[in-house]
């Protein structure tokens, strides 16, 4: 088995948590032959758990793709505005990519990358790990058996989690549009990928509402303060606390035992006291109602499809669970289901219903439900042995209707709700 060579361009969360660690995974598939990011503590930790020497190792990813090819592919991770200019660069070199979700929030960027990469002939999969889990699997499965005939109707809802939109989407990275992505493409991305994939349909229409309902200044309670730390009054009714999310809750707090996501967000190794010391000084210790964020709590989508069938889609950050619900309605029968419990619920008209229990199907659900480590492994075989895409694997082509609905639906959002004809975003005059 031929082995290929990487390079890492970003080591966040996803580069060097995520992705760098399927290298333990599949020593004889992959091998991390250089690294690339402007936190110089992060790249020497990376260098030293992968033996990457010190000639491989860059302050950016400008740095990297400034010499000549170092590896078989690359992964890019980095910010989501970074990602096209990263990608275009590497695909002439004839890296082949593995591409961290958005693409990009420039209708005209995700063009040029599809372009290139056709032109190019290189591989480019982005990271809609949804695809690989055990969960949605089985449920394509489910769906293309015809078990409920021709899908009419879906209803699906992504909740993201009150703790999670605090922190990932007020305090964090991509709190602002202006300097990341809308919501509806950075986190729901996922979800316009799954239900095009799902249902093998494609959208002729899309139209959308939200806004930023609590999280702005006018909302704040009295006595809040700038600052978590900073003795405000309302912090013991407050569930948005940095206190309690990254220090005392049971589920992400670093005194309850959690140390990885999203307390090492806020410093490289959480303890009590550097977790502490972040929240006093850094972003994450800032107040949810007083912080430089732009980026929707809500929103939902409304898809026609090319066959007149419909889809309706929610996202909200008001909810206790980071997970994902779906029901599909089709002309024999209904499925509902639902990610958190892990089950999908299989009701034909006129018979007894069939739960499945996902859970008893696989005994790796780490890291996006299981799809994490899948999708890289998948994507190293299909490079590996020259095969066409997996089952499961996006391709560009693929990935870039997802981005075209998500970035619809934006558009619709903000000009009141108006109907966007997706053969606008398709072809049309940018």
């Amino acid at each position: 088995m031929r082995q290929l060579t990487v390079a890492l361009a970003g080591l966040g969360s996803r580069g060097k948590d995520t992705y760098a660690k399927t290298a333990k995974l599949f020593p004889e598939k992959m091998k991390i032959v250089a690294i690339a990011d402007i936190d110089p503590a992060k790249v020497a930790e990376v260098a030293r758990e992968y033996d990457v020497p010190a000639q491989r190792c860059f302050s950016s990813a400008e740095e990297l793709l400034a010499q000549d090819k170092l590896a078989d592919l690359m992964f890019i991770t980095t910010q989501d505005r970074q990602h096209v200019g990263h990608a275009l660069p590497a695909l002439k070199k004839g890296y082949d990519l593995l591409l961290e979700k958005p693409v990009s929030p420039k209708l005209e960027e995700c063009r040029e990358l599809l372009k290139t990469a056709q032109a190019c002939g290189r591989k480019v999969v982005v990271c809609h790990v949804l695809r690989y889990t055990p969960f949605y699997t089985k449920l394509k499965e489910i769906l293309d058996e015809g078990t409920i005939g021709d899908v009419v109707t879906v209803m699906g809802i992504e909740n993201v989690g009150y703790w999670h939109q605090a922190h990932s989407f007020v305090r964090g990275n991509w709190r602002n549009s202006d300097n990341s992505s809308p919501m509806i493409l950075q986190k729901c991305c996922h979800d316009m990928d799954l239900l095009l994939w799902l249902t093998n349909k494609t959208a002729r229409s899309v139209s959308s509402f939200g806004s930023t309902y609590l999280f702005k200044e006018e909302m704040a309670p009295k006595g809040a303060a700038l600052r978590c730390m900073d003795g405000c009054a309302a912090k013991a009714g407050c569930p948005f606390d940095a206190e309690k999310i990254y220090l005392t809750d049971e589920r992400t707090g670093v005194e309850k035992g959690n140390t990885g996501w999203p307390c090492n967000i806020l410093t490289l190794h959480p303890t009590p006291e550097s977790v502490r010391e972040a929240i006093e000084k850094g972003p994450y210790g800032r107040c949810v109602y007083h912080c430089d964020n732009n980026v929707v709590d809500h929103q939902v989508v409304n898809i026609c499809m090319t066959d007149g069938s419909t889809i309706s889609f929610t996202m909200s950050g008001f909810t206790e669970q980071n997970s994902r619900f779906t029901k599909f309605m089709g002309t024999m029968g209904e499925i509902v289901a639902d990610l958190h419990a892990n089950t999908i619920e299989v009701q034909r008209f006129g018979k007894a219903p069939e739960v499945i229990d996902v859970s008893r199907l696989s005994e790796d659900f780490s890291g996006h439900a299981g799809g994490d480590n899948r999708m890289v492994e998948e994507f190293l075989d299909m490079l590996i042995e020259g095969r066409e895409p997996a089952r499961s694997m996006t391709t560009l082509e693929q990935s870039m209707e997802s981005h075209y609905i998500a970035l619809a639906a934006e558009k619709s959002r903000l000009e009141g709700g108006r109907m966007v004809e997706m053969e606008e975003m398709r072809t049309g005059d940018l």
